[in-house]
């Protein structure tokens, strides 16, 4: 890929490559935009297939920090470091510490926490190089619970808009991945009466879903095709382009995975097939919530980030709100959401302060 163009189109500021021997570390920091703070996004540690393709999650899961914290009121920047390995085989304690060095040098522009495939265990370790790391055993923890409890509240807002009642008892839901967050909304969407459709890379997150929650299970290739009232994606980003949007059979696609559309057409497509589209990075807003509720004066209270993430309910409907006052897409509208705010804190910022 040809980087610089990349980073210029999207306005980034920087881009770090981490290679360490001993530890076998390779992994890199993409930091977007630190205009309302320090860049704050989470650590992934993934089996990437090409260096390419890491760096452009990195990139896109940056980008999209940036517009998630804005739009969530957070004074915080965007930031993404991704790992490149498998986060079942390559860990060790000297490769997320070799990490943390190189969080060290960028002096607090920006801190990294918990992400998909990495743990509060390999936090701790980053952390005895640097203070820049949140999430911590003794901080606000695993944010995954978090993040679902917004999802789940996003997806009620989506019923609303939808089915014109916010009650999910009876509706079915497809999740796609069935992780750490993918979980934890399927027993929040459970216990509120919702019919569970589930599928993941790993059989034994499918297998405990179906034991433990009643899901119906289905291969990782069917989910996008099967019938339901609501399609959340919680894997990976890009899920939503060209080779499945019209296997779709949904009402909404309202999940925690980042980047659900691989371009911004494809919330176009969605548009033109009538399917409401929850922008993930308003949605899944949970979790950096919880995250950023450990750096406020006086320290972590879970009270104030529950309350805020099930406040996302709102967010949501607001920004739809905005989609359909300017006869704009969903997704169009978050950003606009999210612009404004830094544009106009950037302006603010501007005024001296002695």
């Amino acid at each position: 890929m040809e980087i610089f163009n990349y980073m210029q189109k999207y306005n980034y500021e920087q881009l770090v490559l981490c290679h360490d021997e001993a530890s076998g570390l390779r992994a890199i920091i993409a930091i977007h935009d630190t205009t309302l703070g320090p860049a704050l996004g989470g650590c992934r540690m993934w089996t990437y297939s090409s260096e390419d393709e890491a760096i452009e999650d990195a990139l896109r899961l940056a980008r999209g920090m940036t517009y998630k914290n804005a739009a969530a009121g957070l004074n915080l920047g965007g930031a993404k470091a991704v790992v490149i390995g498998d986060p079942r085989k390559d860990k060790s304690e000297a490769l997320f510490r070799a990490l943390g060095r190189y969080v060290e040098t960028l002096g607090g522009r920006y801190i990294t926490a918990e992400d998909a495939g990495t743990t509060i265990e390999d936090m701790e370790y980053i952390r005895m190089e640097t203070k820049y790391a949140a999430g911590l055993g003794e901080g606000s923890g695993d944010p995954s619970p978090i993040t679902a409890l917004g999802v789940f509240h996003g997806i009620r807002a989506a019923c609303k808009e939808v089915f014109g009642t916010d009650d999910v008892a009876g509706r079915k839901v497809a999740i796609q991945g069935i992780g750490n967050v993918g979980y934890n909304l399927a027993k929040y969407l459970k216990k509120a009466g919702a019919e569970l459709i589930v599928t993941d890379i790993f059989e034994d997150n499918v297998n405990k879903a179906v034991k433990e929650l009643g899901a119906k299970a289905v291969k990782p290739d069917e989910i996008i095709g099967v019938e339901c009232d609501i399609f959340s994606p919680c894997a990976l980003g890009a899920i939503i382009n060209d080779e499945t949007i019209d296997k779709l059979k949904c009402k909404a696609v309202a999940g925690s995975a980042n980047n659900q559309l691989k371009e911004d057409r494809h919330g176009d497509m969605l548009e033109q097939k009538g399917i409401l589209y929850v922008p993930d990075y308003i949605i899944n807003a949970g979790g950096v919530i919880n995250v950023a509720a450990e750096l406020e004066p006086g320290g972590y209270v879970r009270e104030k980030a529950v309350k805020k993430a099930e406040a996302l309910y709102n967010a949501v409907l607001e920004v739809i709100e905005i989609a359909k006052k300017e006869n704009i897409p969903t997704y169009k509208a978050a950003d606009r959401l999210a612009e404004n705010r830094i544009n106009l804190l950037a302006k603010v910022r501007k005024n001296y302060v002695g």
